[in-house]
């Protein structure tokens, strides 16, 4: 491998010719050696954004030459399009505040700029800190990019999926809304409501769940940048963050806005522990609608069996023919995934020390891996299992006639006591419930066939 020489304030490093990153990176790259989790490139486009938009900025306070910001723009541009993808190699396990990744950023940017200018025969001279870093510090660059990340991943990878997935369930609700099948509580058996009733309930779910976090991405709107190094803003002009926030609104469509309050946005993630919050319920409400269909779908002979999974693949390596709920499984493991990030995200957050937190890395981290695995399974749930739900009314029919919780019908009639009395025999006996409220003398078979019915059951008169 060929290399050549980059220098910071500390001394020379030796650099991958073939990479754009400077001394900073590399002396990274050599620091940390820590774990293989790489910081996620959603937040490198994140500083790509934000860098352009500070360029413009810039430019527009007089302190940037216009070739400099149209050549930081354009590397911004290229690294956007993804173009320059392996030259982001640094670890989450970095320092707190993501200096390194915010001058790995600086550094690509500075190289390929002097690049885009020598190729267009005009002086170079684009410094790293000097011109891509002008009027910022890390302390308030990597917060800005953690807010622009999770907006964006927010809004252009999970909120899609999960709206397809609640159009999949009401197609299912629809579909099953005659089905009329026995409610359960407390894993045991209640009154009957349709399977279409059931699935509006998954539905809603996932609708407020979208709410919610549609709400608090009004949260992420507000920015760090221009707070510099501990909020007071110094080395940037006073309505730099306000500019930059504005141009940022002109790249993404996001009304983004200065923090009011910059001492704030430097030492406190509240904004990101709040919006996880929401994604947590989101995952939350997964894991009942999972778990509701992997014991709806259990047996098929010897569990619930009123519903029916895809046969996407050979459930045993030793049982032939058996159907397991994998999507479901995953799914599960993904929520439990996310929680864990909550925990980690929150008792991170909590570490703010002055006028900083120094656990930004692992904050964002853990958010966009939410987002990442929470769209990646719903995906994968919906297509695989949840649009090929079918039900078993023979079962369903079956559980019906059979149960004791019809009884509840006759409460009005004969008083709970009584109709207690009814299903305790019928249950003794072995025998149905029609048969034992006719022997019990308190019900005759005539009011039993009008009052007993499970159509009228479910849609209740008030």
């Amino acid at each position: 491998m060929e290399f050549r020489i980059e220098r910071d304030t500390i001394g020379e490093m030796k650099v991958p010719k073939e990479k754009y990153w400077g001394a900073q990176t590399q002396r990274s790259k050599e620091n940390f050696r820590i774990g293989t989790e790489k910081m996620p490139i959603e937040v490198t486009y994140a500083f790509a954004q934000l860098k352009k938009a500070a360029a413009v900025a810039n430019h527009s306070l007089g302190k940037l030459s216009e070739n400099k910001m149209k050549a930081i723009g354009q590397a911004c541009d290229e690294i956007l399009e993804g173009k320059w993808d392996t030259h982001f190699p640094l670890v989450v396990w970095q320092t707190g505040s993501g200096t390194q990744s915010n001058m790995n950023v600086n550094e690509v940017v500075a190289y390929r700029a002097n690049e885009i200018l020598a190729e267009k025969g005009l002086d170079g001279g684009v410094h790293p800190n000097d011109d891509v870093n002008m009027s910022q510090s890390s302390n308030d660059t990597f917060p800005t990019a953690m807010h622009v990340a999770a907006y964006q991943e927010l809004e252009s990878k999970l909120f899609p999926v999960l709206q397809e997935f609640i159009s999949t369930l009401q197609e299912k609700e629809d579909q099953f809304k005659d089905i009329i099948k026995i409610g359960r509580t407390h894993l045991q058996d209640a009154t009957p409501l349709t399977l279409g009733q059931e699935i509006s309930g998954w539905r809603a779910m996932m609708e407020r769940s979208y709410s919610m976090m549609r709400e608090s991405l009004q949260r992420l709107v507000n920015l760090a940048i221009g707070g510099t190094a501990v909020g007071t803003g110094i080395n940037a002009h006073p309505v730099f963050g306000e500019r930059v926030a504005k141009q940022l609104e002109v790249q993404t469509g996001i009304k983004f806005v200065s923090s009011d309050n910059k001492f704030h946005a430097l030492t406190s993630h509240d904004e990101m522990v709040y919006v996880h919050g929401a994604v947590k319920a989101l995952a939350a409400d997964l894991m009942k609608i999972a778990n509701d269909v992997r014991w709806l779908a259990s047996g098929p002979r010897s569990g619930i069996g009123e519903m029916a999974i895809p046969a996407n693949e050979p459930g045993s390596s030793i049982m032939p023919g058996k159907v397991n709920p994998t999507q479901s499984e995953a799914v599960t493991m993904v929520v439990t995934q996310v929680f864990g990030n909550d925990a980690a995200i929150g008792f991170a957050a909590s570490q703010g020390n002055f006028e900083l937190n120094v656990f930004k890395p692992v904050i964002i981290y853990n958010f966009l891996q939410s987002v990442r695995l929470l769209t990646d399974g719903i995906k994968s749930f919906n297509d695989k299992c949840v649009k090929g739900l079918e039900a078993n009314t023979e079962v369903i029919e079956g559980f019906v006639q059979k149960s004791l919780m019809l009884v509840t019908a006759l409460n009005p009639h004969i008083g709970y006591e009584k109709a207690a009395e009814i299903a305790k025999k019928a249950h003794q006996e072995g025998t149905t419930l029609k048969k034992a409220a006719i022997e019990s003398g308190y019900v005759t078979e005539e009011q039993y066939d009008k009052w007993i019915d499970p159509a009228a059951m479910v849609h209740p008169e008030s």
